[in-house]
């Protein structure tokens, strides 16, 4: 299943879906509740208070709309899905709403989490978020970052990744930003250059590089649909050949296809 960012729409990473559905997967990806709930949309002349209790709203419903999906998925017949193997993956907010549903859905195994919020010092006008990891069991986890993402930090999904309980691994595109990890992603990236942010966030666009000077869309393209399908063929088929590929020099056998990234490790104290 695919969970979108905060304003994004099921089809922003249809590069990826369609990938893995090649690959022999189902593939579910949701319009979340805030795009198709009309209270949940934001007013013009919306108060501080109006605003915070809609923000919490979004927030509150994403969890959900991922099991009530599941739940949907499961209970049709006409659909062979292997309720022992469910996968996540999401990307922003979409990638902290597949980090905060394995504690409250026990069915999910494995997770691919692209530049996820959550961290504990977002940047002025992210949204606030939390995570616990109180999962309770191994969920196998790969975190996917942008080198250069201007709203969510490197730094701050280091941190989620030195969180994270169990297996897990995470790669980070060089000269990458938020927008590439989605369909695109030189119209994205520059569309959101051009755009005017409301309140805190209006720095945004100004922070960031333009396209020509970061990586292209179709190097981030090869490196996240690689390396989820790696991931998922790993943790959810039990696959020798994908394992074998996570385990070895990842960064030199993505070199041979123009992808330049790295692979980050937990920084242990001496």
């Amino acid at each position: 299943m695919f969970s979108h960012y905060s304003g994004g729409h099921r089809r922003v990473s249809s590069f990826l879906c369609t990938h893995l559905a090649s690959h022999g997967y189902t593939v579910a990806a949701m319009d979340h509740s805030e795009v198709v709930a009309l209270e949940l949309a934001r007013k013009d002349g919306e108060s501080k208070a109006e605003r915070s209790a809609r923000i919490d709203a979004i927030i509150g419903n994403r969890v959900p709309d991922v099991r009530f999906l599941l739940d949907h998925l499961l209970a049709r017949e006409d659909l062979e899905i292997d309720a022992e193997r469910i996968g996540l993956a999401g990307h922003s907010l979409g990638g902290w709403t597949v980090l905060a549903t394995p504690e409250i859905d026990q069915r999910v195994r494995s997770v691919v989490a692209m530049a996820p919020g959550g961290s504990s010092n977002p940047r002025p006008g992210i949204l606030p978020l939390e995570l616990t990891f109180a999962w309770g069991r191994d969920v196998p986890t790969l975190y996917l970052a942008g080198e250069l993402d201007v709203s969510i930090p490197l730094d701050g999904v280091c941190e989620l990744f030195d969180r994270t309980p169990g297996s897990k691994r995470m790669f980070v595109l060089r000269r990458a930003d938020h927008q590439h990890f989605i369909d695109d992603v030189e119209v994205a990236h520059e569309a959101v250059r051009a755009a005017t942010f409301p309140g805190e966030a209006a720095w945004i666009p100004a922070a960031m590089l333009p396209i020509p000077e970061l990586s292209s869309g179709e190097q981030a393209h090869l490196f996240t649909r690689g390396l989820t399908l790696a991931h998922f063929d790993a943790t959810l088929r039990g696959s020798d050949a994908a394992n074998r590929f996570l385990a070895a020099d990842v960064e030199a056998k993505l070199a041979v296809r123009r992808v330049d990234m790295f692979v980050h490790r937990r920084v242990t104290a001496e």
